[in-house]
């Protein structure tokens, strides 16, 4: 039977399973056989990899084709103004390629998020802010470079969701079993509802919420 799982990366950790240098890879957190990521995930960057051993789900997973939605919390640095939203979710032009309009707004710091380690760095007379975007695209650093684009450089960047399948009760290197069920709708399975839900993963971890800016 086919295997999905949902991993919480850490910051730094590479999404590949060996590196020539020594650096942290899923390997060190995931010891299942047969699995990779469906999509990648930049090891500055935290939050949300899904992983199987279907390739045609890989596939459809990592294909912006399929335009599978992708959620972002993104700490910036300033004050984010509504003439940046809007350019955000209008669509960007960076150069090689103009982003796809996507969702953007502003939210406050996401309740229950865990400190990053190491933590950003800050400078003490400019303000940081949070971002909530959604993407049905994924090219190399987009949202980093999306939001330097409209003059709000990104310090801090989780992937919360990938579809419907979130980090809710995954704590940084936790990994669980997915749910076949909320795949792409095209690909989903019905011989899998009692799958296990909960290897690796204590449950008992908050959802994380999101604080309303006013």
């Amino acid at each position: 039977m086919s295997r999905l799982l949902l991993f919480n990366k850490p910051y730094g950790v590479l999404t590949q399973f060996t590196a020539p240098d020594g650096k942290p890879t899923l390997a060190d957190f995931i010891p299942v056989r047969g699995v990779y990521a469906a999509g990648r995930l930049d090891a500055d960057s935290e939050g949300l990899v899904v992983l199987t051993d279907d390739g045609r789900l890989q596939a459809r997973i990592a294909d912006p084709g399929h335009k599978l939605p992708k959620r972002y919390f993104a700490q910036v640095e300033g004050e984010v103004s509504d003439l940046a939203l809007r350019q955000l979710a209008g669509g960007v032009s960076l150069g090689d390629f103009v982003t796809r309009p996507c969702e953007a707004r502003r939210i406050g710091e996401p309740e229950g998020l865990w400190p990053r380690i190491p933590p950003i760095r800050v400078r003490k007379a400019i303000p940081t802010s949070w971002l909530e975007l959604v993407l049905r695209e994924g090219k190399n650093r987009q949202v980093r470079r999306m939001t330097a684009h409209v003059g709000f450089p990104t310090l801090r960047l989780v992937r919360w969701a990938v579809g419907d399948w979130t980090l809710d009760g995954l704590a940084p290197g936790q990994w669980r079993d997915g749910d076949f069920q909320r795949q792409p709708p095209s690909e989903r399975r019905v011989n899998v509802p009692n799958a296990p839900k909960n290897r690796g993963v204590n449950s008992s971890l908050p959802i994380f919420k999101r604080k309303e800016t006013p």
